[in-house]
């Protein structure tokens, strides 16, 4: 007799199905277990913590040739969260449940040695599975509120093997756990709190209204970091869809604790000492990296240029792309990645920067190389840069701004209803109605400038200050800044503002003013760094 369960193994985020079959050989004699099915060394040691829990719920492993099967045959195995299902699998052959009892369920699981079932990661990606393959699941106690998100499916939580064990044999009944908490946001510290810095504030604000990238440069304390810890607070919060996408990775990566999920949007600050597989995923087991543990919310990187430069070019693709794909010997591993990049760093290694300025006697060679640590194509993915110029004693003794987090969230909600309400009009994925993934036909559609932003856009071209990329991302940022006003046409002044937000080299600089003369800048927006600084008029 081969008894069989269902259970899962991850790809990504991807549950992908294993059946688990058992099967007992030869009479009475010595106990053997063998597992096949291309386990890896956590799935091989479920023999030893299954025989383990056997035995701390008062049962012995039949002395019999015991073959444990996971199949399909090809598809690596990880984790340990096999341990229940083989358990399962194995009482059934043995008798101990009915054969029957395990149709119309998977499991997944870990096992301790007295028999009690441990939290395991990945369970509402299990649970949606199962949901779509028309079973239950059986998961631990500590999952179950988790798995409970996934809506429809059938699931059993139980706290230890002899509980599972009774419910099926009907002398206990487990009852279906409740979702876990909606956990309501923290709220986060206000953007009225941070005097000064006008300009930085409204390329936060854009930022914020369009999804786009950001780096402030700019001397230690003059507000960098406490501006991009307040960009979580202008966000809208995660869409049902989103929330479900991005529960599903924190699910892989083991953090969702007893089942409470969030509705504000991921911000991760990772330490700059980061490597490349914390950053885009990988290590033993393929975990999803900061990055895409970021995935429809804000990562952000301090001290940008402190980095490794192969950790920071790993995010080149995924910025374009919105997934990662970790390649490995044996498999490929995809996570999604639709993150916002907020950078923060010092204008150079010494923290002050410019010519004649402050300590810095390098200038502005020390510039210049601290800066060439970033990449070029790096740079050509941020879309606003913009400079934190020192915070002033006569800042500091201004009174807090009028305006706060709450005024600059009213104007990015209204400017993403306007991209939410022109996808829909489209026909756009919703992921694709904002601004800065706006590409081809749908940016020609939206972001067409009129005829004096038009031939202000192709001077800027034609001086070497923009490359094709920094074409698109130029149009997408004027289109942001159109809808901030409510403004149906992208004008030569949204043009214009959204050039000044462009880094661009010295010796471009000087072709651009003697083509375009001087470019007239926005109310309160500073001189910024690059060929597009100038007034507005």
């Amino acid at each position: 007799m081969v008894a069989r369960v269902v259970t899962v193994a991850f790809d990504g985020v991807e549950a992908r199905r294993v059946d688990v079959e058992v099967q007992l050989i030869g009479s009475a004699g010595q106990t053997t277990f063998t597992l096949v099915g291309l386990p890896d060394k956590a799935v091989a040691e479920s023999r030893e913590r299954v025989r383990g829990a056997f035995a701390g719920i008062g049962l012995a492993l039949p002395p019999k040739r015991i073959i444990a099967n996971l199949a399909p045959a090809d598809l690596p195995k990880e984790g340990s969260h096999f341990d229940l299902p083989i358990a399962l699998a194995l009482m059934a052959a043995m008798g101990v449940i009915g054969p029957n009892d395990l149709d119309g369920w998977a499991a997944l699981g870990e096992l301790g040695l007295d028999g009690q079932i441990a939290a395991v990661g990945g369970t509402l990606p299990a649970a949606v599975a199962a949901d779509a393959m028309g079973l239950g699941l059986i998961c631990p106690e500590a999952n179950g509120p988790e798995a409970a998100w996934a809506g429809g499916a059938r699931i059993l939580a139980p706290r230890s093997l002899i509980g599972l064990v009774n419910h099926f044999k009907g002398t206990q009944v487990l009852r279906p756990p409740e979702p876990g908490p909606a956990k309501a946001g923290a709220g986060g510290p206000d953007l009225r709190e941070v005097k000064g810095q006008e300009s930085a504030k409204r390329a936060l604000e854009i930022a914020a209204a369009g999804g786009h990238n950001l780096l402030f440069i700019g001397p230690p304390g003059s507000g960098k970091s406490m501006m991009a810890q307040r960009l979580p607070g202008l966000l809208p919060p995660l869409t049902p869809q989103e929330l479900l996408e991005t529960s599903m990775v924190w699910s892989v990566a083991g953090l969702i604790e007893r089942g409470g999920l969030t509705r504000d949007r991921p911000f991760r600050s990772p330490h700059h000492s980061a490597s490349m597989a914390a950053l885009t995923g990988g290590g033993l087991r393929a975990k999803p990296g900061e990055a895409s543990l970021a995935h429809n919310g804000v990562l952000f990187l301090d001290e940008l240029p402190e980095y490794s430069a192969q950790a920071l070019d790993s995010l080149r693709q995924p910025l374009e792309t919105g997934e990662i794909v970790v390649a490995r010997a044996n498999a490929h591993v995809r996570y999604p990645a639709r993150f916002q990049l907020i950078a923060a760093m010092n204008p150079c290694r010494c923290g002050i920067g410019g010519a004649g300025r402050g300590h810095c006697g390098k200038a502005p060679r020390c510039q210049r190389d601290y800066q060439n640590r970033i990449s070029g194509p790096l740079f050509d993915r941020i879309d606003l840069t913009i400079e934190t110029p020192p915070v002033t004693a006569a800042d500091m003794a201004l009174p807090p701004p009028a305006e706060g987090t709450a005024e600059a969230a009213a104007r990015v909600g209204a400017a993403r209803t306007l991209q939410a309400d022109r996808a829909e009009r489209l026909g756009l994925p919703p992921f694709e109605g904002l601004n800065a993934r706006a590409s081809g036909e749908t940016l020609d559609k939206i972001a067409a400038p009129d005829p004096a932003g038009r031939e202000l856009l192709m001077r800027a071209g034609e001086a070497g200050a923009l490359t094709a990329r920094g074409w698109t991302r130029t149009l997408r940022l004027a289109r942001t800044i159109a809808d901030l006003e409510g403004c149906d046409v992208v004008l030569r002044r949204h043009i214009a503002e959204a050039l000044i937000y462009r880094r661009n080299t010295v010796g471009a600089e000087a072709e651009y003013e003697r083509q375009a003369g001087r470019i007239t800048r926005p109310p309160g927006v500073r001189e910024a760094p690059g060929i597009f600084r100038g007034v507005l008029s």
